[in-house]
């Protein structure tokens, strides 16, 4: 009890000295001992690898996982070291709505078939997502975390015992010009001396850890290269995924009627470069090429003299307006029912189109053919 009360006055009195010691020095009143320009850049390089290490990881959790109600979830499954239950991601999700759309509205119809088509393509995009996130918080996010929960704690937790032998090496130095008497020297002279070795000691131990933080730069390198690598591995699994999808479509429509569908028809294999062919297929009506078509004169009389084929005539929706740019082109309004068929010698993407007694050229792509 007696050891017990002793240390506690002890720490006391040590606390109090460095608190003095650390007034003072705010005030202007005592002197400091500096560290030197190498450690100082340490210091700063240390605090500057945190500071970044922090953002880079939260911004990395919100690209992962945007919702942040999941984060959190996930945050208190990981402190409770438990396991964090499998979450179905939004491609997944939007696959099971289509496929049950699709079972609803009917799988045999146009419109049903292309729903179980994309929602096959969506659950392989949200299939991937999946391993991407797995990937990248394994390879990318753990070393990050466990820097700032393992390393930087200890660099801390040493910082703050520097700091403190600081405050008692300067606390010493003060005492000894405040002496007088010969023996009150004395005994401040041995106090500085124990006081500038503990100091010392613990300056290197600080300043290796510091000088470590080079081989966390190293670390975190390989971590970024693996974190790169995963995503163009995820990307690219997303880019194959919808080519296949786009295939499929084009030749569904394909078979329906030629020329109804735009995109590219590049083999499946990852792009290059951002300045891939692939980018350039068409999410919206683009108005087709004139090439091969006679001059808008010619097929003006041509077209009032022709008669629809016997066979061939299909009935389409107007998927959006369209405005004639010149007399042999046929203006259209969305959802209107026209009836076309296609002529001997015509581009593949145009098609002859009829209401009522107006006739004119009309752009496969603004149509829906029905029957």
């Amino acid at each position: 009890m007696d050891f017990n009360m002793k240390k506690l006055a002890s720490d006391a009195g040590i606390f109090f000295t460095r608190a003095v010691q650390f007034t003072e020095e705010k005030f202007g009143q005592a002197e400091k001992t500096e560290l030197d320009a190498h450690f100082e850049n340490l210091l700063a390089r240390a605090d500057s690898t945190k500071n970044w290490t922090e953002k880079i990881l939260r911004q990395t959790e919100v690209l992962l996982q945007p919702n942040p109600s999941a984060r959190v979830e996930e945050f208190l499954y990981e402190k409770l070291d438990r396991k964090v239950p499998s979450r179905v991601t939004n491609g997944e999700l939007l696959a099971q709505y289509m496929s049950e759309a699709a079972s609803e509205l009917g799988p045999t119809t146009p419109y049903g078939k292309t729903l179980i088509k994309v929602a096959e393509a969506e659950k392989r995009l949200g299939a991937a997502e999946r391993d991407f996130i797995h990937t990248a918080s394994i390879n990318f996010l753990t070393p990050l975390r466990n820097f700032l929960e393992g390393d930087w704690k200890t660099i801390s937790k040493e910082r703050r015992l520097l700091q403190n032998r600081r405050l008692d090496l300067d606390a010493c130095k003060a005492r000894l010009k405040k002496a007088k008497a010969a023996e009150a020297k004395a005994t401040s002279e041995q106090e500085l001396r124990i006081a500038q070795t503990e100091f010392d000691r613990q300056a290197e131990v600080t300043r290796l850890l510091l000088e470590g933080i080079s081989s966390t730069h190293a670390n975190h390198l390989r971590c970024l290269h693996e974190f790169v690598e995963s995503q163009t591995t995820y990307y690219a699994q997303c880019y194959r995924h919808m080519l296949d999808l786009q295939k499929q479509l084009g030749s569904s429509q394909g078979a329906i009627f030629p020329g109804t569908f735009v995109g590219t028809t590049e083999p499946a294999s990852p792009p290059l470069s951002s300045t891939s062919p692939t980018t350039t297929a068409a999410t919206m009506p683009v108005e087709p090429s004139m090439a091969g078509m006679a001059p808008s004169g010619e097929t003006a009389l041509c077209l009032e003299e022709v008669a629809p084929p016997a066979s061939g005539t299909r009935k389409a929706r107007v998927l959006y307006d369209y405005e004639a740019a010149d007399s042999s082109e046929l203006a259209l309004l969305a959802d209107e029912l026209i009836t076309v068929y296609s002529l001997p010698g015509m581009d593949p993407d145009w098609l002859i189109g009829e209401r009522g007694n107006k006739k004119g050229k009309v752009p496969v792509t603004y149509l829906e053919l029905l029957s």
